[in-house]
């Protein structure tokens, strides 16, 4: 059987060969032999990737962004309760959101996983919800911010969900119950510091009021010393205190007037053995009195905290952007699947074609013959074209333009297209599961 040779300049060496590597002819040549190992794959894979872009089904994210506002009454002048910093109060509000109960009960006020319930615990469904939600806090701080202690910050939380309404009810539900939640424990917290406060001022009262009572029934008791009695143990003072100026503790002088000092005291002592030291009652009463002083000034601040907590003038979260019902799926990437799927079709296509003609061995052109024989011996003939090759040639380049077309318009129509099938699909199923 005759096989087709391409011609060549006689002249042809063997350095010259590699200029088939720089003609464009022959990678033409190659793609006439080879089109269908290389179309075959990409159509293939091309196909799959549009299969799977299509049956895969969307997930829409719906998200709403919050505030943690500054406390609208300067700081100076009201001290507030609560002075957790922002971010530890994110954190304690996610841990009890996601708590079993909560997550439950969120799943049965919207019918949620209805396909996934009979066959899912309760554990693998606040597992798959926990999955779906998403409280993340946005690290940059705001432009306006200038504290360092508790900086304004923004935190987002998202629900996601192949229902575009379902995902916005849920999102909105999440960020209800994280308002309600934040006024709740700083409302709590200012009420609790509020009456522990409270009730330390009223034992503090109890205790000053024992203790006037003490002090009176000890005065009653002791009865007040004469003046005459007084007045020699006063001078006796003064005049160790002025002597002590001059001669040491250590001098008989001055022990002589130390004991007489100490015989007129116990004189001057109550003569029954159950009596109260005065002085230690009234230092007691003035320590108690000062403790009460203090507490009363916290009590006091402390009310004030929970008056601004119950206003909402202390720092707060504020929504900044309300859950909306999402346009747009955030997977899958339809068109980054379709490029993905094309550069793949085109990568296994080329592969298997440069595998296949590095494998065949077949003569096609004289650089082949010259590397069996010598080139003296070799004489090329120009080949001969018939007409019928010539009309298969023609039908051949008519089919390959008409595939590569429709090849083009078929990818054209899933890129470009796709994204109202989207919209469709999910009013249809919205539709259906009403």
């Amino acid at each position: 059987m005759l096989q087709k040779v391409n011609y060549e300049d006689d002249a042809e060496t063997g350095d010259d060969r590699q200029s088939n590597l720089l003609r464009p002819s022959f990678y033409w040549e190659i793609f006439k032999r080879r089109f269908l190992y290389l179309l075959l794959p990409l159509i293939v894979i091309v196909s799959a990737g549009a299969g799977v872009a299509l049956v895969w089904p969307p997930t829409y994210l719906s998200e709403g962004k919050i505030l943690v506002q500054s406390q609208l009454i300067p700081t100076e002048l009201v001290r507030p309760t609560v002075t957790s910093a922002a971010q530890e109060r994110i954190q304690v509000i996610e841990q009890r959101l996601m708590t079993r109960d909560n997550l439950i009960a969120i799943v049965d006020k919207f019918q949620l996983f209805q396909a996934q319930r009979n066959l899912m615990s309760p554990t693998q469904l606040v597992d798959l919800m926990k999955a779906k939600t998403s409280i993340t806090i946005i690290n940059q701080t705001l432009s306006f911010s200038r504290r360092t202690e508790n900086p304004t910050i923004v935190f987002t939380v998202g629900y996601e969900d192949s229902n575009p309404n379902l995902a916005a009810g849920v999102a909105n539900e999440l960020v209800t119950r994280i308002l309600n939640e934040d006024i709740r424990d700083r409302t709590s917290r200012a009420s609790d510091t509020t009456k522990f406060l409270g009730r330390e001022v009223e034992r503090l009262q109890a205790e000053s009021a024992a203790l006037e009572s003490k002090i009176a029934q000890a005065k009653e008791t002791q009865g007040t010393p004469s003046a005459g009695a007084i007045d020699p143990l006063a001078q006796m003072r003064a005049e160790y205190a002025q002597k002590s100026a001059i001669y040491s503790d250590k001098h008989p002088m001055m022990k002589a007037l130390k004991r007489q000092i100490e015989a007129a005291e116990k004189t001057l002592a109550p003569s029954n053995s159950n009596g109260v030291n005065l002085d230690a009652l009234q230092s007691q009463r003035e320590a108690i009195q000062k403790n009460l002083e203090n507490a009363s000034a916290k009590y006091a601040a402390a009310q004030l905290g929970e008056a601004l907590e119950k206003n909402q003038q202390s720092e707060k979260f504020e929504v900044l952007e309300q859950p909306a019902v999402p346009q747009e799926p955030i997977r899958p990437n339809r068109r980054k699947i379709l490029s993905l799927s094309l550069l793949l079709g085109l990568g296994v296509g080329g592969g298997l074609t440069l595998l296949l003609e590095m494998l065949d061995k077949t003569i096609r052109r004289t650089a082949d013959i010259y590397g069996l024989f010598d080139s003296h011996f070799v004489v090329a003939l120009p080949y001969i074209v018939t007409k019928g090759e010539v009309l298969r040639s023609k039908r051949r380049t008519r089919l390959l333009i008409a595939a590569g077309v429709g090849f083009v318009v078929l990818v054209a129509v899933l890129a470009f297209v796709l994204l109202p099938w989207d919209l469709m699909i999910a009013k249809a199923r919205v539709g259906l599961f009403r």
